[in-house]
């Protein structure tokens, strides 16, 4: 749960390695039917394809500029 929670909510509880890799290796094996399959009039039929978690934007925050002096002191505790 925490893997999901980091990786963007709980959507993606479930979602390893190898789940990402069944997913992809769907989608590639629908487009190969795709590609090689010989489609009445030329119309090539419509595959969806697997369904993924949404992936959210993240906002990047605005770093402020520091100083070599503000990070010494920082780090020596004064």
């Amino acid at each position: 749960m925490t893997v999901a929670l980091a990786s963007g909510g709980r959507e993606y509880l479930g979602w390893g390695v190898e789940r990402h890799m069944q997913a992809d290796l769907f989608d590639a094996l629908n487009q190969n039917t795709k590609a090689t399959g010989n489609w009445a009039k030329g119309k090539i039929p419509k595959i969806p394809s697997y369904p993924r978690p949404k992936a959210k934007p993240q906002k990047q925050k605005e770093h402020k500029r520091v100083s070599v002096a503000e990070i010494y002191a920082r780090l020596s505790g004064r």
